[in-house]
């Protein structure tokens, strides 16, 4: 018999909305659990454990066995190198990964480009594409600075509404890829826990089909 999945969330923007859909989809958390601070959490039925781990990290979790299956952002998975299956796209998370700098501001093609970012690969992937020359500056966080205060010419980072881009004075100039959620898997587990997988992966496919129907 099939033990228990056990599936890494990513904590942050998607948590909620992937909360959310997994209710909907019958992986639904008992009511006095849902506000708990606890990193590891186990479903109303007993079909699954959730642990919760910061996004760049739910790859790592999957892809070495301590969890089965994950809920992240198509953005981390691009940034990511984990060897990982993605059976389903999921309607949640929707942002962009974009190319942005300060408003008016003309880009030199010519000179070496400084970009900050939380996505080092993707932006190299992205300018070594184009033929951009380019310094990539890794940041951790509030990367919508860096441009203001002389740190770097332009920014790749991940947008939602905007919003923050604006209120630091900058605009998106080009968007890199579309960004929403992904539910990734282990390869063993695919193999080892196939049923409970496969029920997890149809019982979602349900809930979005009926979600998106007009």
């Amino acid at each position: 018999m099939e033990t228990a999945l056990t599936i890494a969330i990513a904590k942050g923007r998607l948590q909620a909305e992937a909360f959310s859909l997994l209710a909907a989809a019958g992986w639904r958390l008992p009511a006095e659990e849902s506000s708990s601070r606890r990193l590891s959490l186990a479903d109303e039925s007993g079909r699954c454990r959730y642990i919760f781990v910061k996004p760049f990290d739910v790859p790592v979790y999957v892809e070495h066995g301590i969890a089965d299956c994950g809920l992240v952002g198509r953005d981390v998975m691009m940034e990511a190198s984990a060897d990982l299956l993605e059976p389903l796209s999921l309607p949640i998370g929707r942002c962009r990964i974009v190319v942005a700098a300060p408003v008016g501001a003309t880009l030199d093609r010519h000179a070496v480009l400084r970009v900050a970012t939380k996505y080092p690969r993707i932006a190299a992937r992205h300018f070594g594409s184009r033929g951009w020359p380019v310094e990539i500056i890794q940041l951790a966080g509030s990367v919508e600075l860096a441009p203001g205060l002389g740190l770097a010419d332009c920014i790749v980072d991940l947008v939602e509404t905007g919003a923050t881009l604006r209120e630091n004075g900058l605009e998106p100039i080009e968007i890199i890829a579309e960004s929403t959620g992904r539910l990734v898997v282990n390869r063993a587990s695919y193999q080892l826990k196939t049923g409970a997988i496969a029920a997890l992966i149809t019982s979602l496919k349900t809930t979005t089909n009926a979600g998106s129907r007009p």
